[in-house]
């Protein structure tokens, strides 16, 4: 079987080197990457992996963040030229976590029929920025009782899917879904959990939010992202490092989080990279073929699975959450049809 990961960066050198670096020891065979008129060393970081043979990079300089087209483009180039059975379609900031065996080994045991997993996101929340490393400083997980939303939440429950190679795919935005997929989707299982970190230091969140809040009112018509254009609006009006503030989880209130059970102390990320930190030029994380001992990933404890079954509740609880809303704002668009 062959895996096959796409991402899609734009100014994410604080993580990209990670990213890669993590899915290839975690099971993934070959990245394909699309670097959007990156200017702070992620191209350099990508071509790196190009070099060493292990990823296929694509420099895509049009603006207006067309994701779901680029991310198509990279699947459907995963199928046809880099004989994928399976594809995985991330973001820079997401970690895909295998419950127990590699990426490749879960995904080798889902059943014929199917051919869509869903994974969901675990976020991690910010912490205060030192300068130091992300996966050092932010080991507190948010853990979930009950459904965020707010759509201006980086918080809230949201699926994101593996699916096998298909040459005709078409990847929804947001890598959430497929796009009229004949294939069948495996509802009941999330053998894969995607460690999310979306805002890592204040000038990491300062160039996201620019580059996002661009792409939505310029290029871009359907309307931005909540927690975008929440921040899009706080740097416009000289209010970014106020709103970044705001938005990092002090010792303090991690403390009280553990105590409460709404966060948990996560350091499975940070262990893994400190595992495979290389010294010398270019890359900083080391291939599958330059360690040892391969990353493991060990099965849940009980304990582990029940937290985890608790969240998946949650995910689905908001998602018949934003299927109702969904219904109330068509219904009452025929209302308002119906009285002219």
């Amino acid at each position: 079987m062959k895996l096959v990961l796409t991402v899609l960066a734009r100014d994410e050198a604080d993580v990209i080197d990670a990213q890669v670096a993590f899915h290839l020891n975690a099971g993934v065979d070959f990245v394909i990457a699309t670097d959007n008129n990156s200017g702070d060393g992620t191209t350099e970081l990508l071509e790196a992996y190009a070099r060493d043979g292990v990823l296929h990079l694509i420099r895509e300089p049009a603006e207006g963040l067309r994701q779901g087209e680029w991310v198509t483009r990279m699947a459907r180039l995963a199928a046809t030229e880099y004989g994928a059975d399976w594809v995985i379609n991330t973001d820079a900031d997401e970690f895909w976590w295998p419950r127990g065996g590699s990426l490749k080994e879960v995904l080798a045991a889902v059943p014929d029929t199917y051919g869509i997993v869903q994974a969901f996101w675990r976020s991690f929340v910010p912490r205060p920025d030192d300068g130091s490393f992300f996966a050092e400083r932010m080991t507190a997980r948010l853990s979930q009782h009950a459904p965020i939303n707010d759509p201006t939440s980086f918080y809230r429950p949201v699926v994101k899917v593996a699916h096998r190679g298909d040459p005709q795919v078409v990847v929804a935005r947001g890598n959430h879904a497929l796009a009229d997929s004949p294939l069948l989707t495996l509802t009941t299982w999330h053998p894969i959990e995607v460690l999310h970190f979306p805002l890592r230091s204040r000038a990491q969140w300062m160039r996201k939010v620019e580059l996002q809040g661009d792409a939505f009112t310029k290029h871009i018509e359907r309307s931005g992202t909540g927690y975008h254009l929440k921040g899009y609006d706080a740097l416009q009006s000289g209010r970014i490092e106020e709103q970044h503030e705001s938005l990092v989880v002090p010792d303090e209130a991690v403390t009280r989080g553990v105590d409460e059970g709404t966060m948990v102390i996560d350091t499975r990320l940070r262990d893994a990279l400190r595992s495979l930190r290389r010294d010398g030029p270019g890359r900083s994380f080391a291939l599958p073929s330059e360690i040892l001992e391969p990353l493991s990933f060990e099965p849940p404890t009980p304990a582990d699975d029940a937290a985890y079954a608790v969240e998946a509740g949650v995910l689905t609880e908001a998602y018949a959450v934003r299927v109702q809303r969904q219904l109330d704002g068509i219904e009452q668009r025929l209302d308002s049809l119906e009285q002219r």
